[in-house]
């Protein structure tokens, strides 16, 4: 019973390193499962390159595929010389025949031959038999609608037989009046030629041979299916290429064979277990040199769920886009903006933050994708590049710079690539890759609303809204510097010695002066009970006993987050508020009551807390007390200030109050150092020279 009672205490106590484990696991899990599961070629072909690797042998026999080039050319011959299937209307000639007897003989040609005064039936007759003569000879050739090359096979299907011939012993309508024209002069009928012509091509209007469109169909895709794809053979064991051979011609062509036989190859499920397996040791290897980068370097985003959650959002989202594209359509790689994630977390964290994540994304993705190591370097680059070229990413001007430096990169970067390769042969699918790189520069300007959409979702921070922020003109600081303008001005003070300590020990300078700004804007609610507000010698405090001043004077923090919440100021503006006096007690007042009861509780006048529990708050902490403090001082001096100083510090330090938070003595040193400073700054001090 009582070990199943330690085990839960244990569990509950490690519960936050449980919801930490249990986000690895699923970003692990998720990670391999939308990762394409493909076998993967080992060997990177490069056209155009020396062969980097050992020699490589044939590990199983496999056939050379044709190009694409030489397949159309096949393709391309068989279309043009594919056979034609006709249906021979056998009433056509007949119909023909008829008409003309009805009509022309009775009616036409008398009237021709009256126009010569010429009245021998014997001519009319002969005309007569000639032009009918024609239109037989025609029809029994056969007549087709369409001309196509003399020497193509044509099948004449009569019936349940077809007859094979050529297409040159056929008439088509551009062939008949070649052939009405020869025929006519050898009989001598010039002088009627056109008369003759006139009647021929009526009545022949309607081609005794009918393009069979299905039968044609068949034939041609019997015959295409016919096409080889391959033209030679690889048996087991011979070499395929030498250790410096160049990647080209042949070479290059049973090398794409045999990586796409390896691809194409059926694998077992014992197989498809150990390619799983496989997945999941390189995921987990490249998620924890991640997690321990997090844990040296930035544990602030370790602690904080859902800065976490939204690092590891950004990897799996540009995973996630990069499968997707790589299984569908993977020329389409380099369109997706993975640079957009350097930039967006460099505007909620650092740069480095923004380049270790990159890399551990680009070296996720280029295992999987095509040319990895050109993928990897190009991504690499640019977002060293993205990194280097956005110092103040509030400032819009510089999104635009860093889009355009960034695609510049990539461009550059791949024509030298495609010239390494192929030489200076410009081609149209480099044309399209450099327009794939001008596509996701367009893309990656979306990374400002981005900023805005992932504050909202994940309750994160950037240093764009924390600028917006710290603006004086905005409502809640306006409020504070027209209802309580002592407070305000001691604010002010306050970030600017904060601003100073933040930047001397590498904590975020904009989120401290903000956090600074804003952390007295409870005062707003009675600001005559604090000193610095109070503009005669008289303080409301008098008619107060010393627990209800204690009472008014620590709930300006209860009252500041009530404030920060009805105006919408983020969560991390809010922790300023909340730990500014960690749980400290008011000891003033509480002395006051310990003179009238010495068993007064000290718990009746501590702050609510919590303590701080990062580096920001806990500079600020520091900075309120020491410049709120040195409002007593009189004719401070360096030794003064220094002990004032040491002394207010030192006490925070014993009460505990950074215990929370990732702060080291060394900094703490380097604080109280800056803090000095500012202060003989603030008094204007001289350097006290030796006697």
């Amino acid at each position: 019973m009582f070990k199943y009672k330690d085990s839960i205490d244990s569990i509950y106590k490690n519960r936050d390193w449980i919801y930490r484990l249990l986000l690895f696991l699923f970003s692990l899990i998720y990670i391999v499962y939308v990762l394409p599961k493909n076998k993967a070629f080992k060997y990177e072909i490069v056209k155009g390159k020396p062969w980097a690797y050992e020699n490589l042998y044939a590990p199983f026999d496999f056939s050379i595929l044709k190009t694409e080039q030489e397949v159309k050319q096949q393709r391309d011959k068989i279309i043009r010389n594919s056979s034609i299937y006709f249906t021979k209307d056998t009433l056509a000639k007949s119909r023909s025949l008829q008409q003309f007897d009805k009509l022309f003989v009775n009616h036409i040609y008398p009237k021709v031959l009256l126009r010569d005064s010429l009245s021998v039936s014997k001519d009319s007759l002969q005309l007569a038999k000639f032009t009918r003569s024609l239109v037989s000879t025609l029809y029994n050739k056969g007549i087709t609608a369409k001309s196509y090359e003399n020497n193509r096979t044509v099948f004449i299907q009569k019936g349940i037989k077809a007859q094979a011939t050529v297409f040159g012993n056929l008439m088509s309508t551009d062939k008949i009046l070649a052939y009405i024209d020869a025929e006519i002069l050898k009989r001598s009928f010039v002088d009627y030629s056109q008369e003759i012509k006139l009647v021929i091509i009526d009545l022949i209007q309607k081609p005794n041979l009918i393009l069979n469109q299905e039968l044609t169909r068949k034939s041609l895709e019997s015959e295409l299916d016919k096409v080889a794809l391959t033209k030679g053979h690889i048996s087991k064991s011979s070499r395929i290429i030498a250790k410096g051979e160049v990647v080209e011609g042949e070479r290059l062509q049973v090398l794409l064979s045999l990586r796409s036989e390896y691809n194409s190859q059926v694998r077992t499920e014992s197989h498809n277990s150990w390619v799983l397996l496989g997945y999941f040791v390189f995921i987990s290897i490249t998620l924890t040199m991640f997690w321990f980068f997090l844990y040296q370097f930035r544990s602030y985003i370790l602690e904080c769920f859902n800065k976490l959650i939204f690092v590891l959002f950004n990897i799996l989202l540009m995973v996630t886009l990069s499968s997707l594209v790589i299984l569908y359509a993977s020329r389409f790689i380099y369109v997706i903006p993975l640079c957009t994630t350097p930039l967006i977390l460099k505007a909620f964290f650092d740069a480095r933050v923004g380049l270790f994540t990159h890399i551990i994304t680009v070296l996720i993705i280029g295992f999987i994708v095509p040319n990895g190591y050109e993928y990897m370097f190009l991504h690499i680059i640019a977002g060293i590049v993205s990194i280097l070229t956005t110092t103040t990413s509030y400032r819009r001007a510089n999104l635009f710079k860093a889009v355009g430096q960034i695609t510049l990169v990539y461009i550059l970067c791949y024509i030298a690539f495609h010239v390494i390769h192929q030489g200076n042969t410009f081609d149209k699918e480099l044309a399209l890759v450099l327009f794939f790189f001008v596509l996701s520069g367009l893309i990656s300007l979306t990374a400002h609303p981005l900023v805005y959409a992932y504050e909202k979702l994940f309750g994160v921070i950037s240093d764009v809204s924390l600028l917006e922020l710290s603006d004086t003109n905005s409502p809640l600081l306006k409020q504070l510097s027209d209802i309580a303008p002592g407070s305000f001005h001691h604010s002010l003070n306050v970030a600017n010695i904060a601003e100073a300590c933040a930047d001397q020990v590498n904590a975020n300078v904009l989120l401290t002066r903000v956090g600074a700004l804003y952390h007295d804007i409870g005062k707003i609610k009675r600001p005559t009970y604090f000193t610095e507000n109070q503009t005669v010698g008289i303080t409301p405090h008098n008619a107060l006993t010393p627990l209800e001043s204690a009472q008014i004077i620590i709930n300006h923090v209860t009252d500041g987050i009530a404030l920060a919440k009805e105006y919408n100021l983020p969560q991390s503006i809010i922790d300023f508020i909340k730990t500014h006096h960690g749980d400290r007690s008011v000891y003033y007042f509480y002395t006051q009551a310990k003179k009238d009861d010495p068993q007064v509780d000290i718990k009746d006048f501590q702050y609510p807390g919590p303590k701080p529990f990062s580096k920001e708050t806990a500079i600020l902490m520091m900075c309120d007390s020491i410049e709120a403090a040195s409002k007593s001082l009189k004719n401070p001096t360096h030794d003064i200030i220094t002990n004032f100083v040491e002394n207010i510090i030192n006490k925070q330090v014993e009460e505990n109050q950074f215990e929370d938070c990732n702060i080291t003595f060394r900094e703490i040193k380097e604080i109280k150092k800056t803090i000095k400073q500012k202060l003989i700054s603030m008094y204007h001090l001289r350097i006290e020279y030796p006697d």
